[in-house]
């Protein structure tokens, strides 16, 4: 039911004005400001391809998964695509397995064709090609049934040989800080041999993962983080020979900033020869959002973002000129849906594999219908429902509007606004024997079974509102609705958001029935717009 689009994308004024004013990274001048993505495309790879960019990331077990992204000059970007709808094994990921599923990706483009080889750490290695990055793409082909094998990234070489560079995950494999180099089949399809390790870091770049390999100057490079997501930095290792002896060298840290464990990403060269390095940064319910830093070449060394004291080590830069690329107009990842299209927008994804019974955009033309689906036995929160429809959070602070239409529910259903993660809330309208009533819900450590409870609550004569959550810079969400969509009435008591497991929190919509049974009901929503605060 996701219709993967092409480049030229066509998105409505409102679309564009409320997304640029939620978050919008080109100042305009010819600078640009980080976060470029101020959203969490963890562990993000970035590669060009003649005047065109492209980006994917780590999506987990969302679907569906592995994003592409595009954009023209590296600040300004869109979603244009998924590689897959439905992740493999399809019935496992059919229940939510949050932290698992896609790990560490990596994009490269090669003899026509552009590659993504992705880890799942517990069933090994997968490759998808395809002709064109909005796709279609082929089905994930799992090259190497392994446990533990993370952060894959392949590499042509002058040669014609072919190479897998991978990472381990200790929780799987026992084993961590450690890279290894794997031969590969030239088309991708196979890894030929047992591999060898070519850097151990327990010494002296500990929890070395996320290997990116490349050549330059008769080099090779491999691009890798060490330290850990929050606190940790971008190490590069340099030999001459494939296999190594690496030497190895810190290229850019946190410094006096507060950009803090900035590494993790890709390096982009310009047709003009001009490098660039695109990283994440870990801002806990904000998830892992994109940074863009200049990369300069010094004596075979590369260096990320500002090194004033020139000692080979740089730090983030906050503003910066932009890139030496084509024009492009000020654009950020699609947020706001009007439902006014025959397919979501690609901004969605639930929280497991989904089933096109779940909604349509049919039956009510102009409006989203969710049909209320039957909560799993087992939970007693929403951490294990898979029909959740989600997506990231786009900036710091933004107010976040939705119309909802709940007269279609069934007695015992309910449908809201939800701010997901490991704690989490939603505003809901619920139909009960006497009608309808508007609750506020919480949970706190939802990962670890805890219940939920209504926070807040009060019978309402009609199942017609709007649900609106407004979210502050330090993370704090305040929920309130309204008959009219003029005058808003707060709802219970500020909430502050929490990342889920991986990833940041997530805000979406829901529509669930307390039990099983022959018929259910549905709500329909009118839009979901993101505005500024």
């Amino acid at each position: 039911m996701f219709k993967v689009l092409t480049l030229l994308l066509v998105i409505s004024v409102h679309q564009i004005s409320a997304q640029q004013s939620v978050w919008n990274p080109d100042n305009g001048n010819g600078t640009y400001k980080n976060p470029i993505i101020h959203a969490d495309y963890s562990d993000p790879d970035v590669i060009r391809v003649e005047d065109d960019f492209y980006l994917t990331s780590s999506s987990f077990n969302s679907a569906p998964g592995l994003p592409i992204l595009h954009s023209k000059d590296l600040v300004n970007w869109k979603i244009i695509g998924h590689v897959f709808q439905q992740q493999i094994p399809r019935a496992v990921f059919a229940k939510p397995q949050h932290g698992n599923g896609v790990w560490a990706p990596a994009l490269r483009y090669h003899d026509g064709y552009f590659f993504i080889f992705y880890p799942d750490p517990d069933y090994g290695i997968y490759m998808s090609k395809a002709r064109e990055a909005a796709g279609p793409w082929s089905e994930p082909l799992l090259i190497k049934s392994a446990k533990g094998w993370i952060d894959p990234c392949p590499f042509w070489d002058t040669d014609g040989n072919a190479y897998l560079v991978h990472a381990w995950a200790n929780s799987r494999s026992g084993i961590k800080s450690i890279l290894t180099i794997n031969k590969m089949s030239a088309d991708g399809t196979k890894v030929l041999d047992e591999g060898r390790t070519v850097f151990d870091g327990r010494a002296t770049q500990p929890t070395i993962e996320g290997p990116k390999l490349y050549k330059r100057n008769g080099y090779y490079y491999i691009f890798a983080p060490a330290g850990g997501v929050p606190t940790g930095w971008q190490a590069v290792l340099r030999s001459r020979n494939i296999y190594g002896p690496y030497q190895a060298r810190i290229v850019m840290d946190q410094g006096k900033t507060a950009i803090n464990g900035p590494h993790q990403g890709a390096w982009v060269q310009m047709k003009s020869g001009e490098s660039w390095f695109i990283h994440f940064q870990d801002k806990g319910p904000y998830g892992r959002v994109v940074h863009l830093q200049p990369l300069q070449w010094r004596n075979n060394w590369p260096v990320i973002g500002r090194d004033a004291n020139r000692d080979g080590k740089g730090e983030p830069v906050i503003t910066y000129k932009k890139p030496a690329a084509a024009a492009s107009i000020a654009l950020a990842p699609q947020t706001t849906d009007e439902f006014d299209s025959t397919d979501i927008g690609l901004q969605w994804q639930w929280q497991a594999n989904f089933e096109d019974r779940w909604w349509t955009l049919n039956d009510r033309p102009g409006w989203l219908r969710l049909n209320a689906v039957p909560l799993p036995l087992e939970a007693v929160n929403l951490w294990p429902v898979s029909n959740l429809l989600l997506q990231k959070i786009p900036a710091p602070a933004f107010t976040l509007t939705t119309r909802i239409d709940a007269n279609s529910l069934s007695i015992g259903e309910e449908a809201g606004l939800v701010l997901m993660g490991m704690d989490y809330s939603y505003l809901a309208v619920v139909r009960n024997d006497d009608g309808f009533r508007l609750e506020k819900t919480v949970c706190k450590e939802a990962n670890s079974g805890i219940e939920e409870s209504e926070e807040a609550g009060l019978n309402i004569a009609g199942a017609l509102l709007h649900l609106r959550m407004t979210l502050s810079h330090e993370g704090i969400a305040r929920f309130s609705f309204s008959s009219d969509g003029a005058k808003f009435i707060p709802i219970g008591e500020p909430f502050k958001a929490r990342e889920g497991k991986w990833i940041g929190a997530r805000v979406g919509l829901f529509s669930l029935a307390m039990s099983e049974g022959s018929k259910h009901g549905y709500a329909d929503f009118d839009w979901f717009r993101f505005e500024k605060n």
